[in-house]
């Protein structure tokens, strides 16, 4: 019991630091910070649900294609007004699309209503006949969960090293400059923002298999908060900054709700769950990133001493 306790909050924290990721590419690389971004997640995750058979296990790639494609579709569609605003109009355009989605979900029978909608039969990955893994295995799913992880924050690592990433980093420090220069920043920004919303429906079709059931919950505005304070507490200079405060959000909540510690306190979590928040965010004003870059220097600093005595 207590190993698929720990295996459900790896896949938890797992699904939340690709979402937190997807996030970062926006807020981190080119400096546009959403409240919205909930709803291409809760896009990926009615995909799972909605599209599968109910009767028997659907097809992997098709369905993960879908997710992932209304994910992306949203974005682009949502970016082309959205990205025509700046900072705080920009995020109150993205909180409103967001909160429009959630409405239709929560008071239309698109998705089942406020009920939600459930997936009875994770997607077959299956080819010719040929299944390479089965994800009703519930080993098998945490390390598809993992490498799908891996491989995009690979793809993230090695976009801010593209020209690519180069633009977006421009665009985030003076987008006036990089205009001047000849760029054109609007087609930036929309292909960033796109490809945001295609691994934020990805993180939602993961969450939708893991659990089995969606509800219009997933699109609203406290689920972009939650994943907008990881990408800060992590810090949002770099893509693993996103997965440690993915990590460390997830796990501080399971902290302040537990009961065996905490005792009838814990039904009041998150007053000490704000406080370590502001507490991290004090000490920590560059995010948990930030330890990182603060050790390198003294190591070096250290090793060129060692060397010089040497």
């Amino acid at each position: 019991m207590a190993s698929e306790y720990y295996l459900g909050l790896a896949a938890r924290i797992m699904i939340y630091a690709l979402f937190a990721l997807s996030l970062q590419l926006l807020v981190g690389e080119a400096g546009l910070v959403s409240l919205g971004h909930a709803a291409p997640f809760g896009l990926g995750a009615y995909a799972a649900a909605l599209l599968s058979p109910p009767s028997a296990a659907g097809p992997l790639v098709p369905l993960l294609a879908a997710a992932m494609g209304g994910g992306a579709a949203y974005a682009l569609a949502t970016g082309t007004l959205a990205l025509r605003t700046r900072g705080v109009y920009f995020i109150m355009v993205t909180l409103a699309f967001a909160q429009m989605a959630y409405y239709v979900f929560h008071d239309t029978k698109v998705g089942g209503g406020s009920d939600g909608a459930y997936l009875y039969f994770r997607p077959q990955a299956s080819v010719g006949g040929w299944m390479p893994f089965d994800l009703a295995d519930a080993t098998t799913f945490h390390l598809f969960v993992a490498a799908c992880l891996a491989l995009c924050w690979g793809l993230l690592a090695r976009l801010r090293r593209s020209p690519f990433g180069a633009a977006l980093a421009g665009i985030r420090i003076n987008e006036q400059r990089m205009r001047a220069a000849g760029y054109s920043t609007f087609p930036y920004k929309l292909v960033a923002y796109a490809l945001g919303g295609a691994l934020a429906g990805l993180a939602g079709f993961l969450f939708a298999l893991k659990d089995g059931f969606v509800t219009p919950e997933l699109f609203a505005w406290g689920q972009s908060g939650m994943v907008l304070l990881m990408v800060i507490l992590g810090g949002m200079a770099r893509p693993g900054g996103a997965v440690a405060g993915a990590v460390a959000l997830v796990l501080m909540q399971e902290l302040f709700q537990s009961e065996a510690v905490f005792g009838d306190y814990a039904r009041h979590w998150h007053l000490p769950l704000g406080l370590a928040v502001i507490l991290l965010v004090a000490l920590l004003p560059r995010g948990l990133a930030g330890l990182a870059d603060g050790a390198s220097p003294r190591i070096r600093k250290r090793t060129a001493t060692g060397e010089s005595h040497a």
